[in-house]
């Protein structure tokens, strides 16, 4: 098992750090927090050009097709930043959900539109009874002749604030499983509220008897739960390496600032304990890295990955939250201080750890994939 990157994926590497580094700076990313909207004017045209919106989508739909690795080589660069926007949530997840559960006809008609960025998909699925099983969605589809009718709210749905369409997931009446639809988000009776807070990029959605075409029926009816965990489970390493980025991010700000900031007459990076402090994120980023690129190393491989893939989310999500606990601890005041740039990175963190599912979550379905619990 060979981890190191290839020529293509160094390329990609040096591009998209020029990129965070130039377009993505500190100012411009806090510019972009505080109005989520700016970020669609300024940096995803540039995402598009770049190609970034077509990566994880073949080339017979108009994208690049390159493997996830490649995907997840990008962003780990992007979760330095940590540069928002809805890329994960429509180039990557939303495409492979349309790669998994659509028809033919259906990824023809949406997923060159997500490669070349004229279209934002965002993944509509958890509700007031939080889950990431099927048996948690209630979300109801009424057939009103060859169309349907939706009803119903989800929340802590992520990237809905830039999103021009949904998924979303929901149960027809009078049958049984989940059915999955595309709906236009500025559809009549579509409300997307932003969840203010600690959370970023948070919305909850509202469906209010809102109509929907018969061919917006993204597969058949009942029958999209087993294509949706699939696409989220290949989904689920690219936003690990996101998170490697950011722990990599935080790592790097507290050694700089140890290195820096005196006290005592001397640089505090002398000091025992907050040696300790920067020896724990070393400890938390280097397992998230390696969990994470072995995941993608089987995934890209056609071996089985789901016990890597739930063991690489599990490690990030808990890596990410807690190396930022401890870059707190190393900075202390100045790490509060918002225009220093720390705290978007613990916002993110906290964001990103339910996001496909808690490590808890992961570590139950570890235990089905190595076949010591029932399915």
């Amino acid at each position: 098992m060979d981890l190191s990157l290839n020529d293509t994926q160094r390329l990609i590497q040096d591009s998209a750090r020029d990129f965070v580094r130039g377009a993505c700076a500190r100012d411009a990313l806090l510019k972009f927090d505080r109005d989520p909207a700016a970020m669609m004017d300024g940096l995803w045209p540039q995402m598009s050009e770049l190609g970034w919106t077509g990566m994880a989508i073949p080339e017979a739909y108009g994208g690049t097709g390159n493997a996830m690795t490649d995907v997840a080589v990008l962003f780990e660069e992007l979760g330095t930043g940590p540069v928002p926007g809805p890329l994960f949530s429509s180039a990557v997840l939303c495409a492979r959900i349309l790669l998994e559960a659509g028809s033919e006809s259906a990824k023809k008609a949406w997923l060159p539109r997500i490669a070349s960025g004229e279209c934002v998909f965002a993944l509509a699925l958890t509700e007031a009874q939080y889950g990431w099983s099927a048996k948690s969605i209630r979300f109801k589809a009424r057939n009103e002749g060859a169309d349907f009718r939706l009803t119903g709210t989800k929340v802590f749905v992520h990237d809905a604030q830039y999103a021009t369409d949904l998924l979303v997931a929901a149960r027809v009446e009078g049958g049984a499983g989940v059915s999955l639809f595309r709906v236009d988000a500025k559809a009549r009776g579509v409300a997307i509220r932003a969840l203010d807070g600690f959370l970023t990029g948070m919305s909850e959605v509202t469906c209010d008897n809102v109509r929907v075409s018969g061919d917006d029926l993204i597969g058949w009816a009942g029958d999209a739960w087993n294509a949706l965990e699939r696409a989220l489970l290949a989904a689920v390493p690219v936003l690990c390496a996101y998170q490697v980025g950011g722990c990599k991010a935080v790592f790097d700000m507290s050694v700089a600032y140890a290195r820096e900031r005196t006290q005592f007459g001397q640089v505090i990076g002398r000091f025992q304990r907050v040696q300790d402090h920067v020896i724990q994120i070393v400890n938390h980023l280097d397992a998230a890295r390696w969990t994470t690129y072995e995941a993608l190393w089987k995934l890209d491989s056609g071996a089985d990955a789901a016990a890597s893939i739930h063991v690489a989310k599990s490690v990030a999500s808990e890596s990410y939250m807690r190396a930022c606990d401890f870059a707190h601890e190393v900075h202390a005041g100045i790490g509060v201080v918002r225009e220093y740039g720390l705290t978007l990175h613990t916002r993110m963190s906290r964001s990103l750890y339910h996001c496909l599912g808690a490590p808890r979550l992961h570590r139950k379905r570890l235990e089905t994939a190595l076949g010591l619990a029932p399915a």
